[in-house]
Formats: structure tokens, sequence, C-alpha cells
């Protein structure tokens, strides 16, 4: 995604250590138009999978979940990481350790709201070592139903994840896949640069 690959470059900052902060435009402050094109490009990549359910995790992946959703003309549900008092019982519970935040979450999902037999597609924003994408995907299975595929907003490519989700058999679709980020240097995977251009 030429658009996406651009608001990286303009605005993407290197924290260092392997961090990207993109929050400029997908996870503090949002551009809901960039956002759109995400949703459409997900919608475009995953045609044909008969989508019943579109699955995040709060709150980085609400905004591009919610626009592959509405896109799919499918609902949306996000993975809450803090205990609910609404939510205190018949619900899923995986723990995902946050690369970013370097703390362990437990996530959880009501069970009425994944029924056996769903297609689920998974949306996230960063994929590194695939923690998050994991627990999602344990979340699915355990309610019967079918992780029709992952897609990332926006893939560390020097970081596990993508090979790890993909030998445990999922399809993974990553709109941006960044190669290094050394030295300050976003540098991008070749052949996504020569394919968005």
């Amino acid at each position: 995604m030429k658009l996406l690959r651009q608001k990286v470059i303009s605005e993407g900052i290197v924290l260092g250590q392997g961090v990207l902060k993109v929050d400029s435009f997908l996870n503090h402050q949002m551009d809901p138009f960039l956002m759109r094109e995400v949703g459409r490009e997900f919608t475009r990549r995953f045609a044909g999978e008969e989508v019943t359910k579109v699955l995040t995790i709060e709150s980085s992946g609400i905004a591009p979940g919610i626009m592959t959703a509405l896109e799919l003309e499918v609902p949306l549900i996000f993975a809450r990481k803090q205990k609910s008092l609404t939510l205190t019982e018949d619900i899923f519970v995986e723990k995902v350790y946050s690369f970013t935040k370097k703390e362990s979450n437990e996530i959880t999902v009501s069970k009425k709201f994944i029924a056996p037999g769903e297609r689920v597609l998974i949306v996230d924003d960063f994929l590194a070592n695939g923690e998050a994408a994991f627990g999602l995907a344990r979340i699915v299975e355990q309610a019967g139903g079918t992780v029709v595929g992952i897609g990332i907003v926006i893939e560390k490519a020097f970081q596990p994840g993508n090979r790890l989700l993909k030998e445990a058999g999922y399809r993974v679709e990553s709109l941006v896949r960044i190669a290094s980020l050394d030295d300050g240097i976003i540098a991008f995977v070749e052949e996504d640069a020569e394919l968005s251009d």
C-alpha cells in the first residue's frame, strides 16, 4: 500500500530497540481516510473467504478493524485487555505479551460473540513476535471458529511473528513490511517497495 508506506516514511519515528512510533496516524491520533483505505485493502486481499466476523485487540487494532468490518459488512469484536465489571463470566481468556509495552496482558472476549463455525478475520496494527495474533487465534479456535487470515497494518519483518504464524498454518497479509529500523532509518522489505511503486 503506497499511501500507507508514504505515511510511515513521513510521520513514523524510530525510537530505537525495534520500536516505531506511528501515533500521528494509527494508534493515538487516527487518519480516518487512511484507515478506510486499509479496510478496503484487507477486504480486497481476503475476498472470497466468507468472513463472518472481524476480531482485533484494543485499542490500536480497533480503527483498522472497524473499517475492515465496515467494508466486509460484518461485525467487529475487540478483545479487551482490561477486566470489565460487565464481562465477568462466559468469556474466553488468553495471555499475550506486548513487545512494545514489555508486559503481559490477559485478553478477554465474551463467548456470546463468537459461535462455532464462524469464519474470523483477525486484524491488528502491528506484527512483531506474533503474540497478540496467536492469542486472538486461540480464542477463535476455542470457540470452534476458523481463522481465515490475519491482516496486519505494519509488520516488523525483522522479528519472527510472520514466520511463526505461517509455520502454524495461518495466512498472514501485511500491508507494509519493515526490514529494519537500524540507525533510526526505516527500511522496507524490498519486494514490497517494488510492488507498491
